[in-house]
């Protein structure tokens, strides 16, 4: 099988893509348009490698989306110790994120590989539900131990047995570089009207005040600011009810979601809508930008360790103090059974490899852009955005996963995103938006 890559993190789960199972990805969603279902895929784009009824007992088959040059080594190394350890051979079919994202669905239909990336929470029970991935409870009697009730919690299907082994998690901010932030005399802003004072401020100075880069297939990389807006004006509870379909979307807590967030829009980099989310970045990076919010992960495009050093990054800030900064946005990635495997044995074994704390150190020791979940891990390693990131999620009273991934795909990738991306690139109508997208509502949940 051809190892193909491209754009890797678009999914870290977030913006994913849509499809039946799969939502807009962290890279990528599929541009939908008001009056859409969820989308169907005409024909497979991620293929499995090898299958077939004399499959090697030797070998076990990997579906991976870590398709950039760091997941890509990380997964390497990974597989690589694997081998040593068990003996089995891993043969790995990489597909860009985005591919992966929206081909899941049929991939899975058909027949996928052994073992596959995916997302923890709502994505992973989406297949346990549909009967496309296996049960993995017999893995849990043996790593258990090393994970918290939350995680557990994560990892569960709707009838309490286990699909999803974790292998790490990684929260959204406010990135900045601590040098600008010096040079320029600014502060850590913690109230919204200090936020919003701040972008004021850096837009003045010449800079884009909050980088940002949504075009093309990266349009899921708005949710992480929808999110965070939306859990600091209504709270975290609100916020799940809203990503389940049980409240209305015409309700005047999202409509202040969106009054809060037409707040920010002008200080947008400009031209957002044809820059991809790497591009943003590295505009943080060269110092063109004063603001990033986005995920740990965009760590992976630094590779200059002085850059690294001064990158750093605060809380989303508060906007009503009721419920403070107390939500985290820090999705989960790891790992699914097929509901088929050609060998399931070695599939099972490759899991619990996966599934220790030897192995997550060994991925974060090559892609520092991660936080290990498993609580056994030795973190003494850690860079300090990595300790500084493990602080912030264990802090949280609440964690959300990331919008594509805590609701029903088809309703974010086909509805909610292209409506918030619309609207962001004009926000002045955000009732109007906002009865668009309740419009659709019923399509997908039901009372």
């Amino acid at each position: 099988m051809t190892q193909q890559s491209r754009n890797p993190l678009a999914a870290r789960g977030l913006g994913r893509p849509p499809t039946a199972g799969g939502t807009p990805g962290r890279r990528s969603v599929v541009g939908g348009m008001f009056g859409l279902g969820a989308a169907v895929l005409g024909a497979p784009l991620l293929t499995a490698c090898g299958g077939g009824a004399g499959a090697d007992p030797k070998t076990v088959t990997f579906g991976s989306n870590g398709a950039d040059a760091t997941p890509k080594s990380a997964y390497a190394a990974v597989t690589k110790a694997f081998t040593k350890d068990s003996g089995l051979t891993v043969k790995t079919n990489t597909v860009d994120h985005d591919t992966f994202q929206k081909s899941i669905s049929t991939y899975l239909q058909g027949t996928p590989d052994d073992v596959f990336t995916w997302f923890a929470g709502y994505r992973m029970q989406y297949f346990a539900k549909k009967k496309l991935c296996s049960p993995l409870d017999e893995v849990w009697d043996k790593i258990g131990a090393g994970f918290s009730d939350a995680t557990k919690q994560l990892s569960r299907g709707d009838d309490g047995k286990y699909y999803f082994v974790p292998l790490y998690n990684y929260p959204w901010a406010v990135f900045y570089r601590k040098s600008v932030f010096k040079e320029r005399g600014y502060h850590i802003p913690q109230k919204w009207s200090e936020f919003i004072a701040l972008a004021k401020q850096m837009k003045k100075d010449g800079l884009s005040s909050i980088a940002s880069g949504y075009g093309g297939g990266d349009s899921w990389s708005i949710l992480g600011a929808f999110d965070y807006v939306n859990m600091r004006t209504n709270g975290y509870d609100f916020h799940m009810s809203l990503m389940r379909g049980k409240v209305s979307w015409t309700d005047k807590r999202a409509v202040a979601t969106l009054d809060h967030w037409r707040e920010l829009a002008p200080y947008y980099q400009q031209g957002a809508g044809g820059r991809s989310w790497q591009d943003a970045a590295q505009s943080l990076f060269d110092k063109k930008s004063g603001m990033a919010v986005i995920g740990l992960f965009l760590g992976q495009q630094i590779t200059d360790e002085k850059i690294r050093s001064d990158i750093d990054f605060f809380p989303f800030p508060e906007i009503d103090a009721t419920h403070g900064q107390d939500a985290v946005e820090a999705p989960t990635d790891g790992f699914m059974l097929s509901r088929r495997p050609k060998n399931e044995d070695g599939a099972k074994k490759f899991l619990e490899f996966l599934g220790g704390a030897h192995t997550e150190e060994l991925y974060m020791g090559v892609d520092p852009s991660n936080l290990a979940v498993n609580k056994q891990v030795d973190t003494g390693s850690y860079n300090a955005l990595q300790k500084k990131s493990a602080d912030l999620i264990a802090s949280a009273k609440h964690i959300s996963q990331f919008a594509d991934r805590d609701s029903d795909p088809g309703f974010i990738s086909t509805v909610v995103l292209p409506g918030l991306t619309q609207w962001l690139g004009h926000p002045d109508d955000g009732a109007g938006t906002l009865k668009k997208i309740e419009s659709q509502r019923s399509r997908f949940f039901t009372a």
